[in-house]
């Protein structure tokens, strides 16, 4: 929607609940992470207004400013583009917890889903990899480490990219804080389905060459993030070298090529 801003206009984005989909909650999540991103120079949109108890429009509401870019997936990526995403999530990384009740901990890649938790009750059927990574996991315990901002759900289609820079990263309604991996293995989880197990290890130097050291228990979050999925990747995008779109059935080899390489490492 358009409105005024300093004089001029400016397109703006209204968020507001979405039954089944988007609660209250997540809608303030977004806003006071946004209020977190201006306090730092994040690159990302600006609030605007907020109404977050609801009274003056009779639902939690809040505006913020439209970005130029896209977050359209190449069907080719280059490891710019990968080093460049890795860059943007560890200066989100460099924020320390703010200890902020709307920022809770996260202990997984988008948090409000829980799918080995699902499989693991009976709710979704399992595979003895699955089964597998859930024990090994479990067994091995999280790691300590500092929490620091999260974005919460990072995946290349919460960035905006102009060219090869990342302009923006967007959708912060599932941002909180925690180990600096939920964030990092999630996205990396993602290129590795997306566009192959050579993928992730852009991220991850992207990430380490903004950070100015090494990330710290790769493994575990990776497993992590490769279990906070479906049991088939049914609807994931994902493209073979030539930029052909895969079916599910290579899109789920892809995810669990990438979830064996974890757990090797991981009890070894």
């Amino acid at each position: 929607m358009p409105g005024e801003a300093g004089g001029g206009f400016t397109d703006l984005v209204l968020k507001v609940p979405v039954p089944e989909w988007i609660g209250p909650r997540m809608v303030a999540t977004n806003a006071r992470a946004l209020e977190l991103a201006a306090e730092f120079g994040l690159p990302a949109p600006r609030l605007v207004a907020a109404d977050l108890d609801g009274r003056a429009l009779g639902t939690v509401a809040t505006l913020e400013t439209w970005l130029p870019g896209s977050s359209a997936l190449p069907p080719v990526v280059s490891e710019t583009r990968l080093r460049n995403a890795g860059a943007a999530l560890a200066k989100v990384h460099a924020i320390p917890d703010p200890g902020h009740q709307h920022l809770r901990i996260r202990p997984r890649p988008v948090a409000d889903d829980d799918f080995a938790a699902d499989r693991r009750e009976g709710r979704m059927p399992t595979t003895e990899l699955l089964q597998h990574a859930d024990e090994t996991t479990r067994k091995h315990g999280v790691p300590t480490g500092d929490h620091v901002f999260l974005h919460g759900d990072a995946w290349p289609g919460n960035m905006l990219f102009e060219g090869e820079t990342c302009t923006a990263l967007i959708d912060w309604k599932t941002a909180g804080v925690g180990d600096p991996g939920v964030d990092l293995c999630g996205f990396r989880l993602q290129t590795a389905i997306q566009y192959g197990p050579e993928a992730p290890d852009e991220v991850l130097n992207g990430w380490q060459e903004q950070a100015g050291r090494e990330a710290r228990s790769v493994a575990y979050w990776d497993a992590i993030a490769a279990l906070n999925t479906p049991t088939e990747l049914k609807g994931f995008p994902g493209f073979t070298t030539d930029g052909s779109r895969l079916d599910t059935a290579a899109l789920t080899q892809r995810r669990d090529t990438f979830l064996r390489t974890a757990l090797d490492t991981l009890t070894t």
